[in-house]
């Protein structure tokens, strides 16, 4: 091989660079974003918690203002983040980023994991019995096959 020539983009093989992490506000989600935040920590990778909005069918909310309540949530999970990232400061240094957007979560965070060209993806275990059904967002990401993919219980 030519020494001079690139190298070609190899995801994740050097450690990762960008760890995503879903947050929602349930408990398991905060575990998991201790658990990447740990992990961003000692490889020096840049965190990006996401909370992606749901979006649910007119009329199944029955009028309430669903859009209101899921932006409160935003603002909330937020000050949770600035909260514990201060307590941190100058005891570690941890780069991170909070991004939202609306939609369902599976698609929301493949949508974030490509765009940020995300090396790792890191959920909650699904509280939801619900899911048993339908399938969680955790065993859907990690059938997707993309990006090693880490649920935290």
């Amino acid at each position: 091989m030519d020494e001079n020539a690139a190298a070609p983009f190899e995801r994740g093989t050097d450690g990762p660079k960008v760890i995503v992490v879903g947050v929602d506000g349930s408990d398991s989600s905060w575990r998991a974003a201790a658990y990447a935040s740990g992990l961003a920590r000692r490889q020096g990778s840049k965190l990006v918690m996401v909370y992606v909005q749901p979006v649910l069918p007119a009329g199944a909310a029955m009028g309430a203002p669903v859009v209101d309540t899921t932006t409160e949530v935003a603002e909330e999970l937020m000050t949770e983040i600035r909260r514990a990232t201060d307590r941190l400061d100058g005891i570690y240094h941890l780069r991170w980023e909070f991004h939202t957007l609306r939609g369902d979560p599976y698609n929301g965070m493949v949508q974030m994991a490509d765009e940020l060209k995300a090396d790792a993806v890191v959920v909650g275990a699904s509280e939801s019995a619900g899911h048993r059904i339908m399938g969680s967002v955790a065993v859907r990401l990690v059938k997707a096959g993309r990006w090693p993919v880490t649920v935290v219980p």
